[in-house]
């Protein structure tokens, strides 16, 4: 058997290498048309940020290496410019000198990632106008930074790869400002968990200008004018398009393949195309969303990795399936780790699904061992059905372990009740007695069983102010005085079986504190006195964040009290 695959890199590599140990026999060509195979994606802003200092670390394999352990013929700088189902061949170009071949096969893997997306705006194309996507990208920036020494860099879009630039150039003395359309940064998380992202970006002297429209750019006084829609022009030394990716298809497209959304290449879950014997992996493919099963487009290692291994098993007589992609993923941010899985808000509701939330401020590990660092956790899940849906994290130390613990409960099919019954490891350097996803377990089961009712941030400002309502803040007073929201009275929850009498008869009371949990206690006080309480969500320190970007505080005490 001769398999042909189009492209290295995760899909490409992964399935050649599971083929040949699956079939020892077959003939396996592999064309790419960069000068690498395979090689670290995730890892190119970081060599541009001298964190990676040796390029050869990028390179997981060459050539040569591939060859020499799986007898597989890696063609670098061979590109394939069409497809010939019919005579089940494909035609090739070699970059190198020009010149084109015909090779056969019996089974064609497609895997030919996804190219930044270009607008097509006045200026896409001039010299200190880069993208960021190849090892050869890379090189490019990287050069140009050595050689021309910019102090300024606009980036436009604030993605994955953007704000790892961002951060990789600052870092190096760069001023970097991020501008977009989007009002938010990394649009796989809901806005009010972004607010954290934002203030962490502008602690560290990035500028962001959201919400504004690129219209085109101009070489001008020796670097770049950003061209913005009603607006003045931004100036830098560099300007890098990073506003995502589009599946790059055309090959496909031209050979009469079934596409999908955004130009995709239809594929079943056996990762087979609408064409015989040709499969596809990676960036360029529509995937079902593992929660809501909506058609998706999903950019990441792990998912293009997995599919490469499928497709591999399918095309040596296996029946392997892909059961989608739920999106994890994480990012470093500074000092931050930043992660989410499953749907966020906007996904869901796009869906057609209803939904409800927990947000927590747990401490990554125990509150009484040194080193502790907050986190703030929002887990989405289905109203009625308390089906687990998606999880955020945003903190500084745990959210990874805490993220990857979520994942693997939804795709276990586990109810956003039953975390509260994960049997977590613990000790005090790592965790709590009650971990993380264990408390918003607990929380969670709390409003299943009716204990708990909440408000949340994007609903205060609708509160009566009429006295209709009781609006009640049980922090202490020095954190009242710090900074509280308009129009609530404060009683530390501590003093407030003792002062009942201050609080209306038969009104309901909207209770909040710090991080939500004195709130909690207090509005099981209140109404084990007759009173109908909610909890606002988060607390003062999650509401602050919303409404003012407010940076991430990093320490507190367990019950929510800052140092």
């Amino acid at each position: 058997m001769k398999i042909v695959i189009v492209g290295g890199v995760a899909g490409g590599a992964t399935a050649a290498a599971r083929i040949r140990r699956l079939d020892e026999q077959a003939e396996i060509i592999v064309f790419e048309r960069s000068g690498y195979v395979s090689y670290a994606n995730c890892g190119l802003p970081y060599y541009i940020g001298g964190v990676i200092e040796d390029p050869e670390d990028l390179t997981l394999q060459t050539p040569e290496s591939f060859f020499s352990r799986f007898r597989v013929v890696m063609k670098v700088r061979h590109e394939v410019i069409a497809i010939h189902p019919d005579e089940k061949k494909v035609t090739v170009r070699n970059l190198e000198n020009g010149s084109e071949f015909e090779e056969s096969y019996d089974k064609l893997l497609l895997s030919p990632g996804a190219k930044p997306t270009q607008p097509r705006l006045p200026g896409v194309g001039l010299e200190k106008l880069f993208t960021l996507r190849t090892v050869e990208d890379t090189f490019r920036i990287k050069d140009y930074i050595q050689r021309n020494q910019p102090k300024s860099a606009v980036l436009a879009g604030g993605g994955f790869i953007g704000l790892e630039l961002a951060e990789n150039l600052r870092e190096s003395g760069m001023d970097v400002t991020i501008v977009q359309r989007p009002r938010q940064l990394m649009t796989p998380f809901d806005a009010d968990m972004a607010a954290f992202i934002h203030g962490e970006m502008r602690k560290r002297g990035v500028r962001l200008i959201l919400g504004h429209t690129v219209e085109g750019f101009e070489e001008k006084d020796g670097g770049m004018d950003v061209l913005l829609k009603d607006e003045a022009p931004l100036h830098a030394d560099m300007v890098v398009l990073s506003i995502g990716v589009t599946p790059d298809t055309g090959l496909a497209r031209d050979a009469g393949l079934k596409l999908g959304i955004k130009g995709s290449i239809l594929v079943n879950d056996r990762m087979e195309t609408s064409a015989q014997d040709i499969y596809a992996v990676g960036d360029a493919v529509q995937v079902k969303h593992a929660v809501s099963g909506q058609d998706a487009l999903i950019s990441l290692a792990g998912p293009a990795n997995k599919q490469g291994r499928i497709a591999a098993d399918n095309i040596c007589g296996g029946d392997s399936r892909y059961v989608g992609s739920l999106g994890s993923s994480v990012i470093k941010i500074f000092d931050l780790t930043a992660a989410v899985t499953g749907l966020n808000e906007r996904n869901a509701k796009a869906a057609g699904i209803e939904t409800d939330q927990v947000v927590l401020s747990p401490m990554s590990h125990a509150g009484y061992y040194p080193g502790g660092r907050l986190m703030t956790m929002k887990v989405l899940f289905e109203k009625g059905t308390y089906r687990l849906l998606g999880g955020q994290i945003i903190g500084y130390e745990g959210v990874d372990k805490r993220i990857d613990v979520l994942a693997a409960a939804i795709h276990g099919g586990l109810k956003a009740t039953e975390l509260k019954e994960l049997d977590l490891a613990y000790a005090p350097p790592y965790s709590s007695a009650k971990d993380p996803v264990n408390m918003a377990g607990f929380m969670i089961d709390n409003i299943a069983k009716g204990n708990l009712k909440q408000f949340h941030p994007r609903d205060v400002a609708k509160l009566p102010r009429d006295g209709s309502v009781t609006l009640l803040d049980v922090r202490t007073p020095e954190e009242y005085e710090n900074g509280h929201i308009d129009g609530f009275a404060n009683i530390p929850v501590d003093a407030l079986r003792e002062r009942l009498g201050e609080i209306p008869d038969k009104k309901p009371v909207y209770v909040m504190c710090q991080s939500g949990l004195r709130s909690y206690i207090a509005c099981r006080i209140l109404s084990g006195y007759g009173f109908a309480c909610r909890n606002l969500s988060g607390g003062f320190r999650f509401y602050s964040a919303v409404m003012h970007d407010r940076r991430l505080t990093e320490t507190a005490a367990p019950c929510g009290m800052e140092h």
